[in-house]
């Protein structure tokens, strides 16, 4: 038997990407659709964006709460969606810079705006 790792099944726990930003699919399905990121999972390097890779769940009765189907949007991977860009809307990479007053902020790399 061999040593185990202490890592994560997934990234390095580090996006560039927040809850509420605007992306755009890049891959899948869903390629080109846009919306906002309603929830980051760091440790799985996925993102769940609204109205984005919907799937069908079914939901049993409980005695609070009555059953039916209902779909939500599951969990997509980080890298299949990218950062829409301020300026033109389209799909960006994000780097990062510092402000003159020492404040770190992110930056699109195709038109260079200021993300926040």
């Amino acid at each position: 038997m061999g040593k185990a790792l202490n890592k994560s099944p997934g990234g390095s726990g580090k996006l560039k990407l927040k809850k509420g930003d605007e992306v755009v699919v890049r891959t899948g399905r869903d390629k080109g659709k846009k919306g906002e990121i309603l929830k980051v999972i760091p440790a799985e390097n996925r993102v769940v964006v609204q109205g984005v890779n919907m799937v069908t769940k079914h939901r049993r009765p409980t005695p609070t709460a009555a059953g039916g189907i209902e779909r939500i949007e599951a969990p997509i991977h980080a890298s299949n969606v990218g950062l829409a860009d301020p300026k033109t809307g389209d799909a960006t990479r994000v780097s990062y810079k510092f402000l003159e007053d020492g404040k770190k902020v992110r930056v699109a790399k195709g038109s260079g705006e200021q993300i926040d």
